[in-house]
């Protein structure tokens, strides 16, 4: 891996993990006028179609993508991903309406473990010791994050939905591997049109409704943001790192994450929040330590 690559990579990973942060709060702070489903239809809504136009100024201005186009031989990994991607968006949204968003945004980190695991077992890729470490150490922060009650041994309802998300995102990271030689900016508009259009039909079932415009814009600029531009700078850090190393990265995004709500939200943080977050501190350390000595081999 050439020095510009190392450097790179690892900077996009990390401003896609930034964007994504901004997800969690916002939805939040939008949850009183958008129905959690349709939510979630509206943040990929507003990825697909907000790169549909940065697609449309790109061909007209004659600038070329980066990455192949997408082919027929492309097409299972692409309906796997829109469909991972229409589940884990709704058991995200219907999971952060019953826990706090700070708890939600640490609670996300469990697609490290659900990532990595499947990138090795199913794909083959090449998981370390300490990146296992890690993974253990993340596992018992979620579980921790998840209890409602640390006299009981039970866990959320929410908290189980967001871990159920999170699985779905681990298979569909390691789906989009496979396409991270495509345009990153085209399986991203495929991903959001088809998986929003997909995530609508669910919100319609559930009797959602259709929210007003002023909230709906406001969804649809987030899924732009922090769906759109921070899922194709994911897929092109893919491109160099693989699946598991990048969802390393991703990492910091559910700190960011917690930091934006502390500052947001006025609410009480359950007792086991700041042990949990030492225990992710430390797993989070070490998924990047690892990242950095494979990047330097």
């Amino acid at each position: 891996m050439s020095g510009s690559v190392r450097i790179a990579a690892p900077i996009l990973a990390l401003a896609a993990a930034a964007l994504y942060a901004l997800s969690a709060p916002a939805s939040k702070m939008l949850m009183g006028d958008v129905d959690p489903s349709a939510m979630a239809s509206l943040l990929y809504l507003g990825a697909g179609f907000g790169l549909l136009a940065v697609l449309s100024v790109r061909r007209a201005l004659g600038i070329r993508g980066d990455g192949g186009p997408l082919g027929r031989d492309d097409a299972p990994y692409v309906l796997a991903m829109i469909v991972l991607d229409v589940a884990a968006p709704v058991l995200l949204m219907v999971g952060l309406s019953s826990t706090t968003a700070a708890e939600a945004s640490l609670l996300n980190n469990f697609e490290i473990v659900a990532t990595s695991t499947i990138a090795m077992v199913v794909f083959r890729e090449v998981v370390s010791p300490t990146l296992w470490s890690a993974i253990a150490l993340i596992t018992v922060s979620c579980i921790m994050l998840s209890m409602g009650d640390p006299s009981e041994l039970t866990l959320s309802p929410g908290s189980l939905l967001i871990l159920a998300a999170c699985a779905c995102w681990g298979l569909e990271n390691n789906c989009t591997r496979r396409l991270s030689g495509r345009d990153p900016l085209q399986v991203t508009m495929v991903k959001g049109v088809f998986s929003g259009l997909g995530a609508a039909i669910v919100a319609l079932i559930l009797g959602a409704g259709v929210p007003d415009p002023v909230p709906m814009v406001y969804a649809l600029l987030l899924g732009f943001l922090s769906y759109g531009i921070s899922i194709a700078l994911y897929i092109r850090a893919q491109r160099d790192l693989g699946a598991a190393r990048v969802s390393a990265y991703y990492a910091v995004s559910p700190f960011i994450g917690a930091g934006l709500s502390a500052l947001l939200f006025d609410v009480p943080l359950s007792t086991l929040f700041l042990p949990a977050l030492a225990v992710m501190v430390l797993g989070t350390a070490l998924v990047v330590r690892d990242t950095l000595t494979q990047n330097c081999v």
